[in-house]
């Protein structure tokens, strides 16, 4: 019964995709002033998890062994996007600060929101242990 508490891995993966979206956020502002460079950024967490091949998304292969050829690995994350919202300085640059400053706000608040349901369902669980 408490092999697989779905509430924890998907709090887990939530943490997962905040950090993986600071530090393209992070790449993104270190190339601020690089030509040419197109702002990245990562797909919604919504997408990200309904596609985890965990959790029966990302097609119909997974890859449950590392000799497996074209598969996904359960919590591995998919690779970042080209920004499509990015407006083009002169020396061809897509990155704004602002923006990168807002995606960086909102990661942390991912971060802290997974915590928060993590730190909530553990102590439901405990309370729930010590009564039985």
């Amino acid at each position: 019964m408490f092999e697989k508490l779905e509430v924890f891995r998907m709090a887990h993966a939530m943490a997962v995709h905040a950090g993986e979206k600071q530090a393209v956020t992070a790449q993104n502002v270190a190339n601020s002033d690089t030509p040419d460079y197109q702002a990245r950024d990562v797909i919604p967490f919504s997408d990200t998890y309904s596609r985890d091949p965990a959790n029966g998304g990302w097609g119909s292969q997974k890859a449950t062994r590392q000799t497996h050829i074209n598969g996904a690995a359960a919590g591995q994350t998919p690779d970042p996007i080209i920004d499509e919202n990015g407006v083009g300085s002169p020396n061809g640059n897509t990155v704004s600060l602002e923006n990168e400053m807002l995606k960086s706000l909102d990661a942390k608040r991912q971060h802290d929101r997974a915590l928060a349901i993590y730190k909530s369902s553990l102590s439901i669980l405990r309370a729930t242990l010590s009564r039985s």
